[in-house]
């Protein structure tokens, strides 16, 4: 794709966008929290069976109208159907069984259970160790394989675009399940390919610093990948708006996650990395 726009005209515009949405992301996780789901703060588990096993889709509409969270509802063999919900009183649970077996009189509860959260507090911290060391050694290759300052301006936009996503389920009040953590990881992988794709091209036009100076060798070196950013965020975004439309109730953490992710990957990739390596090396030039 050729063209000749000027995208470090737009640098400082775009990194006050980006610092101000950071920011605000930070303060609504920080004061208004997350809406965690069921994999986080555990609950009630019902297993019950039927003599003709409903739909859990229809099941999923029924129980919605007494709790106040989504359930998570699956198939548990031929006749059963698990019901969880974050709900951890005895009378929520009573609730819960009445109001099905209202709606289906053939129901019969065969077991419950309080169930304490999946992703425990250990799980949390080894999820997090594991996303530092990963950020430690892309910083190590990078560094190794490019220079030190491509490596930190890689990575900043990994944090900026993870907490970005954190901002808008906060904002929104959508529930976070186990497959959030899931969609931040693949998150960070796609964004660091669309910026290293960037980077690289950088590395090769190097040569060319003296006669067109770093803001138009960074503009020539986003130009000449345009296309294939546009190329792999389309081919990524068409399927991820189909979850998010056809995806579900099980799929929502994870499809809308997704979602911003790509968006706001493909912006950072282009303005954020780009940005700040640009005034980097204005402030503080080196020869290589």
């Amino acid at each position: 794709m050729k063209m000749n726009f000027d995208f470090m005209k737009w640098r400082f515009p775009t990194m006050f966008l980006s610092l101000a949405f950071f920011v605000g992301s930070l303060g609504l996780v920080l004061f208004q929290g997350l809406n965690l789901g069921i994999d986080f703060t555990g609950g009630n588990a019902v297993r019950v069976e039927f003599d003709n096993r409903p739909d859990v889709g229809q099941v999923r509409q029924v129980v919605s109208s007494v709790v106040a969270k989504e359930a998570m509802i699956q198939d548990s063999g031929e006749k059963g159907i698990l019901i969880r919900t974050n709900e951890d009183t005895e009378e929520s649970r009573r609730q819960l069984v009445n109001v099905l077996q209202v709606r289906y009189p053939d129901m019969k509860v065969v077991g419950f259970e309080k169930v304490g959260p999946v992703v425990g507090k250990e799980l949390r911290n080894q999820a997090l160790l594991g996303l530092t060391a990963a950020l430690a050694a892309i910083l190590i290759y990078i560094t190794v394989r490019f220079q030190f300052r491509f490596a930190v301006v890689s990575v900043i936009p990994l944090v900026h675009d993870a907490v970005l996503a954190l901002g808008f389920f906060s904002l929104t009040r959508m529930e976070i399940s186990s497959s959030f953590i899931a969609a931040i990881l693949t998150i960070v992988g796609y964004s660091l390919n669309n910026t290293i794709i960037i980077l690289d091209r950088i590395r090769e036009n190097w040569k060319d610093l003296g006669r067109r100076g770093i803001v138009g060798l960074v503009n020539l070196s986003i130009q000449q990948t345009l296309s294939r950013t546009i190329n792999t965020t389309l081919t990524t975004l068409f399927p991820v708006l189909a979850l998010c439309v056809w995806g579900g109730p099980v799929l929502a953490a994870f499809s809308y996650a997704m979602l911003v992710g790509v968006v706001v990957g493909t912006y950072s990739s282009i303005f954020v990395a780009t940005g700040l390596i640009v005034e980097w090396w204005l402030r503080k030039p080196l020869t290589r």
